[in-house]
């Protein structure tokens, strides 16, 4: 089988996410700046076979825009570019962050580690994966 890859995209950083071998469960992998990503992204498609691109949208559910709506659209559009033969697909991101912080403190994770803003884009791109992987029949 082939994993999928997850984003949780903001303009300074981005949060990266992958699924194992199986796409089955949902791991936290990097954060990176835009200028990073297409490094990352050809080594990881590189690295193993890729069923395809999850990306993180706000207000899908809700059919609301939010003012990143515009830049998610653009970063995906540069996705389909780059990598034409995987697909991409959208999954709410809403409270996805929240989530974050949450499993952080659940966690155990040390206030000052939580306070990194990476730490808590990766895992909220684990959380945008796993709501994808849930949703699949």
């Amino acid at each position: 089988m082939a994993r999928f890859i997850a984003f949780d995209y903001g303009t300074q950083r981005i949060g990266i996410a992958l699924t194992d071998s199986g796409a089955m469960i949902a791991s936290p992998e990097c954060t990176c700046s835009p200028a990073e990503l297409p490094e990352i992204l050809n080594r990881l498609v590189e690295a193993e076979a890729c069923a395809g691109f999850v990306v993180g949208q706000p207000g899908l559910i809700s059919g609301e825009q939010a003012d990143s709506s515009a830049a998610i659209e653009a970063f995906a559009k540069t996705l389909r570019k780059r990598h034409p033969e995987v697909p991409v697909f959208f999954v709410d991101e809403d409270y996805s962050s929240r989530e974050a912080s949450a499993a952080m403190v659940m966690g155990g994770m040390r206030k000052s580690k939580r306070r990194e803003k990476g730490n808590l884009d990766r895992i909220a791109a684990a959380i945008i994966l796993q709501r994808f992987l849930d949703s699949r029949p």
